[in-house]
């Protein structure tokens, strides 16, 4: 629509519409560009097309409106709060109704430290997918490692931490020292050659160790290369890096985690004192045992010495109790047992008398008693 003017008394007279109209089409004919700002008034609502928020100027606090589709917003997946600094892109509009100046968004990205941690997100994520964060990949460490891998800077603090704890807790200790870039762009592949040479050496375990510093200084360990470099470590890897606050992507990546090198120095090794007062209780529990051992063997001995000594007697105790039992029974059955209970045994000549047909009167007969025998003549 062409932007007119109405002649009223000799002079150019436009309606606010017109005027809108103009300004909203001299502003499309600026180029999109880069705005750099903090965002503030941030608003987004499920049923508006838009979200709307503003960006301020940190140094005197000039504002600008800003709006985007919110389908383009929530793409970005920011997660953005109030007061991140961002860099927008964008061309400026007006809002013809009510003569709003805004700009409108095309895209965002956070700047300095707020873009790394979006960047550091985005690869925590990926790497999580992979599986190279999984609770299932962990190992345990060493009881008695041979060779300990230490990867570290040259002359840190943390270098010393660790080799100092480790000596105190156990001098046999092996270790070897792998010094290497902890920070700075060349840092990462450093670190991850590092890990790769101590695994050829022959290392059981490996501590990665640093110390604090700022979210800067302890960016390389987040690096894709050293997280890859030690999930892919042949043996456990053990991050101390930073304090216990920090946590770099390699800490999820190692076996284990500590919250600082001096106490990786107490996972990898054992305390030596701690092993000597085991061995001492080990060596007194076996010498219990041992002697518990011998007094139960010496009661059993003593039992069967005595069950040994005494079998003679039970047993002719027991021939004795069988032989009483054979006799009794065998008194029972004889006729003589009989013969004491009041009965007679009658015999006319060699014939036994068992029914009184057998004899008649005037028969001489032999009656046989308990104790003793006589004759006698049937009546």
């Amino acid at each position: 629509m062409k932007v007119e003017a109405t002649e009223i008394d000799g002079r150019k007279v436009y309606s606010v519409r017109a005027f809108n109209m103009g300004i909203a089409t001299w502003l499309n004919r600026l180029p999109t560009l880069w705005i750099e700002g903090e965002v503030t008034e941030l608003r987004r609502q499920q049923r508006w097309a838009s979200v709307f928020f503003t960006l301020k100027d940190p140094e005197d606090g000039a504002t600008l409106p800003a709006q985007m589709p919110r389908g383009q917003f929530d793409a970005l997946e920011l997660d953005l709060r109030e007061g991140e600094r961002v860099h927008v892109f964008g061309r400026a509009e007006l809002y013809e109704q009510r003569g709003d100046l805004r700009l409108k968004v095309l895209t965002i990205e956070r700047f300095g430290l707020g873009a790394h941690l979006a960047a550091l997100e985005r690869l925590k994520r990926a790497l999580a997918a992979e599986g190279l964060f999984a609770a299932e990949r962990k190992r345990p460490l060493p009881r008695f490692p041979r060779l300990i891998g230490l990867v570290t800077g040259n002359d840190a603090a943390a270098k010393k931490d660790v080799l100092t704890h480790i000596v105190q807790r156990f001098p046999p200790a092996n270790v070897v020292v792998a010094e290497t870039y902890v920070q700075g762009p060349r840092a990462p592949v450093s670190i991850a050659t590092a890990i790769s040479d101590v695994c050829r050496r022959g290392a059981d375990v490996i501590v990665l160790a640093r110390g604090g510093g700022s979210f800067e200084d302890l960016l390389p360990f987040s690096d894709e290369r050293v997280v890859r470099a030690v999930a892919a470590c042949s043996v456990p890897v053990v991050s101390a890096v930073g304090h216990e606050q920090d946590t770099p992507l390699c800490d999820l990546a190692a076996d284990v985690r500590a919250s600082t090198p001096t106490a990786a120095a107490r996972l990898v090794v054992p305390d030596i004192d701690e092993l000597r007062q085991t061995l001492v209780r080990s060596r007194e529990a076996l010498h219990r045992g041992a002697y518990r051992a011998a007094e139960r063997h010496a009661q059993r001995l003593a039992a069967t010495h005595d069950r040994l000594r005494r079998a003679p007697l039970l047993a002719i105790e027991r021939r004795r109790a069988s032989l009483d039992t054979l006799h009794a029974r065998l008194g029972a059955l004889s006729p003589v047992a009989t013969l004491e209970r009041g009965y007679a045994i009658v015999h006319r000549g060699d014939e036994l008398v068992r029914a009184s047909t057998q004899v008649e009167r005037g028969d001489e007969i032999d009656v046989r008693v308990a104790d003793g025998s006589f004759g006698a003549t049937v009546g």
